[in-house]
């Protein structure tokens, strides 16, 4: 408790006693003031008594319901008093604004409907006209472009075939490859049998013999021809692979990084490959500058100089003999042959190890002897022994025959056939199996005489759809796409029919029952033929036992 006096009167104190209760919870800052000279503070006064509790109801105060407000609009119709003045006696009321209103016709339900039917019929046929037209015109322009399609598919395939013919006859003028010429030899075969025809068709006795004679005659001179021809193309062939083999060696090493790109890195072993390239290359160059030439034998005089051994002698010698001549002003024509025993002994040079330690991982012949008795073979014709890549080895081959040189003069000598069709089809159906990534095999071990049998015999050289006979237009591929391809899940189609028949879903919906069947038929036929080869075998019951399984 706490005593003080308060003033009462003017002159008169009253003594107070005043209670104090010290409050329960924290006094709240109101805020205040400071006196700058004595430093004093003070607060804002607060109610210093507890505030009165409210009695609990039994109702929760605080809750959502007692603090959210639904509303809710309901229209109301109240009444609303009118009246109508009429004239009558003692009043006038002017009718000038007044409207005559006459009823109209009554409409049934069912006027009205059929109003509305007949409303909605012309809706609609207004609607079908526009939708017609529509129709109409994008028919119309599917059809423009489908003429216009079919015309440029038309050209393309008209300038495909004139380039084909174009090039057959720059290939026929300018033989340069083994396929050139074997075109060459398959022509002289043809032009041969039609003569011989004509000459047995015509002509009988002693004409006879007379006109077989002079066919002779002139079947030496085209051959002769076309040896001078193959002798000129393999010597500017030889050159072309001489200089791909030095670019070989000295490309970079190669290899794929985790993202991609493709990283090289050079080596002193390829540097110097590299080097030797160039020097070859600028040896071999015709028309150069007498300067520039003496240049390029010192660099190749200083670099062989590097290895003292007999070859590098030689080659020393003939360089110092050709600088000399050159000296002398002797005729270019008179140092060909001395040139040409340069280059020869350079790229024997450049392909021994010791000199170029590059070139050992590309040489067909590996420096150590012994690698040779693993894979090699003698061949009964030429009676050489070469490597087992040399042989060809159809899939109905039990025994090695004779190698690719002596079968390709066989051919030359007796048949004369042509083979690059039948290479181009296997070239084109290996290219398309290994696409799916399916880990196809048979396709890989049948050889061009295989497939030549199957077109020839089994599907008659024509399309099963079309009976396209132009081989260049042909391709095989998988009749069920769901299988390896094998001699027994093949067709033969051209290249746009091959194309629609890989999109097929279902071909028992897409062909007819008879089409199906004659084409089981030839896979019969070649699963006859290919179940004689041990090798084919496997695969044949691989083959059968999937298709039981499915």
């Amino acid at each position: 408790c706490l005593g003080t006096s308060i003033l009462t009167d003017s002159d008169s104190f009253q003594d107070v006693v005043v209670k104090i209760e010290r409050p329960t919870y924290h006094k709240p800052f109101l805020g205040g003031f400071k006196n700058r000279i004595t430093g004093v503070e003070f607060h804002n006064a607060g109610s210093q008594t507890i505030p009165k509790t409210q009695p609990y109801k039994g109702i929760q105060l605080f809750c959502r319901e007692t603090q959210t407000v639904f509303e809710k609009n309901k229209p109301q119709q109240t009444k609303n008093t009118t009246s109508t003045q009429m004239t009558k006696i003692g009043l006038y009321v002017s009718n000038m604004t007044d409207k005559l209103v006459s009823p109209g016709k009554y409409l049934t339900a069912e006027e009205y409907h059929k109003r509305r039917l007949e409303a909605v019929i012309v809706l609609q046929t207004y609607f079908r006209r526009w939708h017609a037209i529509n129709v109409v015109q994008n028919l119309r322009e599917e059809k423009r472009l489908r003429l216009a399609w079919e015309a440029q598919e038309e050209l393309r395939k008209k300038k495909e075939k004139e380039e084909k013919l174009r090039r057959e006859h720059e290939r026929r003028l300018n033989p340069k490859t083994k396929e050139d010429f074997e075109l060459l030899y398959h022509a002289l075969e043809l032009w041969k049998q039609e003569e011989t025809e004509r000459i047995n068709r015509t002509l009988t006795g002693a004409e006879r013999k007379a006109a077989f004679c002079g066919l002779l005659e002139q079947e030496a001179q085209l051959i002769a021809s076309i040896g001078r021809h193959k002798l000129n193309a393999d010597e500017e062939n030889q050159q072309k692979a001489t200089l791909r083999f030095l670019a070989k060696c000295a490309q970079p090493k190669r290899w794929k990084a985790y993202d991609g790109k493709i990283t090289e890195m050079d080596t002193q072993y390829t540097l110097r490959a590299r080097e030797l390239f160039e020097i070859y290359r600028s040896i071999s160059m015709n028309d150069i500058p007498k300067d520039e030439r003496t240049d390029v034998l010192l660099t190749l005089r200083r670099t062989v100089k590097e290895h003292e051994c007999k070859l590098t002698w030689e080659i020393v010698e003939l360089i110092d003999r050709e600088v000399d001549l050159m000296s002398r002003e002797v005729k270019e024509c008179n140092l060909e042959g001395l040139r040409k025993r340069i280059c020869t002994l350079f790229l024997q040079y450049i392909k021994t190890p010791k000199f170029n330690p590059e070139v050992a991982r590309i040489l067909k012949v590996p420096p150590d002897p012994l690698k040779l008795y693993k894979n090699v073979n003698f061949c009964h014709s030429c009676e050489n022994y070469l490597p087992s890549t040399e042989f060809p080895v159809p899939a109905n081959s039990r025994t090695i025959g004779r190698c690719r040189l002596c079968c390709k003069l066989d051919n030359e000598a007796r048949q004369r056939e042509a083979f690059l069709k039948h290479k181009l089809i296997l070239e084109n159906l290996r290219k398309s199996e290994a696409d799916y990534q399916d880990d196809a095999k048979i396709v890989f071990l049948v050889q061009h005489q295989d497939l030549q049998y199957m077109i020839e015999n089994i599907w008659g050289c024509q399309s099963a759809l079309s009976a396209c006979s132009d081989l260049y237009e042909l391709v095989m591929v998988r009749w069920d796409k769901q299988r390896e391809w094998s001699p027994w899940n093949t067709i033969l189609l051209t290249k746009d029919e091959a194309d629609a028949h890989l999109r097929l879903c279902n071909l028992q919906e897409a062909y007819e029952a008879a089409f199906i069947h004659r084409i089981k038929h030839k896979h019969i036929r070649a699963k006859n033929y290919f179940a004689q080869i041990p090798a084919m075998a496997s695969f044949l019951h691989r083959s059968d036992n999937q298709a039981n399984a499915n």
